[in-house]
């Protein structure tokens, strides 16, 4: 489990798409797991999650564009 001090969700996407599964936490948010290269909503999620999720997975697509 990777844990982030800070919301960057340019460093978050990179880290997710080298690994591609497993776990993160980002301090003041909470917990999220990713699969197949793209961040998981969690089971209770808050509407804090729904944009965190939205937004990395966002900065994820545009990491995998600029290196095609």
């Amino acid at each position: 489990m990777r844990l982030f001090k800070r919301y960057t969700p340019g460093m978050i996407a990179k880290h997710i798409s080298r690994l591609f599964k497993g776990r993160i936490y980002i301090y003041g948010i909470g917990k999220f797991e990713f699969d197949q290269g793209k961040l998981i909503l969690p089971e209770k999620a808050e509407p804090r999650h729904y944009q965190t999720v939205k937004e990395v997975n966002q900065e994820i697509m545009r990491l995998k564009y600029i290196h095609v």
